[in-house]
């Protein structure tokens, strides 16, 4: 293929933060635009497999080796990117909430004024939110308090915007909570039901901008950029089970 075009990155929106961080330097070195589009990590993944509109792909590592079996991505290419703990948040200015055992969540979800999560069939912690709120057994007595949104970055926007969002708390993934303004990041999910997932990045097998897409690629999970990934909230440690696989 010749390279052509804006360099397309399809991202899950845990990396957001950190594509954009380095988008405008690198597309200025490299002559190039790169044009990110950024969305819950199973549309993301649907996406690329309907439209293959994308030169660089990051999405948790687990389908991202899914896609390398089926050829559609470089698997030579793959590298990951670090692991990010899914976490509580609150409206910035808020009370912290006690989060540090099970029961102490339970009391917190139940006590908030509105749940703000991605969305609970396509989005990595929307369908663990899901799972852990039947987990503790009180996903009947908030229902009425979910606000789902596309993604984390959503949910957390919606939630610091919200005229009523005193009492709020948010659930989503850290690297999402600290790139958006108007929420703080509480602390992870307390055990058994933390989640942390590991994201890795790939080249399309059908990119149009091979060579930029290797060297993107390549940047983003290069020792040059590991401070800029950990204070987006990746952290260098492999992913852990959630309570769900156990």
């Amino acid at each position: 293929m010749t390279d052509a075009g804006p360099l397309r990155v399809l991202s899950a929106g845990a990396a957001k933060g950190v594509v954009l961080a380095l988008a405008e330097t690198f597309g200025a070195a490299a002559g190039t635009t790169v044009v990110g589009v950024f969305d819950a990590a199973g549309a993301i993944r649907a996406r690329f497999v309907d439209d293959r509109d994308a030169d660089v792909v990051i999405l948790p590592d687990a389908m991202l080796r899914t896609l390398a079996g089926e050829r559609r991505i470089d698997a030579e290419t793959m590298a990951a990117l670090g692991a990010v703990p899914t976490g509580i948040a609150v409206p910035s200015g808020d009370p912290a909430p006690a989060i540090f055992d099970a029961e102490a969540l339970a009391a917190a979800l139940l006590d908030a004024s509105a749940l703000y999560c991605p969305d609970t069939r396509r989005a990595t912690a929307g369908i663990h939110f899901r799972a852990m709120l039947c987990g503790l057994d009180i996903e009947a007595r908030v229902a009425s308090k979910l606000r789902e949104h596309a993604h984390g970055a959503a949910a957390m926007a919606a939630m610091a915007a919200a005229p009523d969002r005193r009492g709020a708390i948010g659930c989503t993934q850290a690297t999402e909570i600290l790139y958006t303004q108007g929420v703080m990041l509480i602390g992870p999910l307390p055990a058994p039901y933390e989640l942390t997932t590991t994201y890795a990045v790939a080249v399309a097998s059908a990119s149009a901008r091979v060579v930029a897409a290797r060297q993107f690629a390549a940047l983003l999970t290069s020792a040059a950029t590991l401070e800029l990934r950990r204070s987006a909230g990746f952290a260098a440690r492999p992913s852990t089970a959630s309570f769900t696989d156990r």
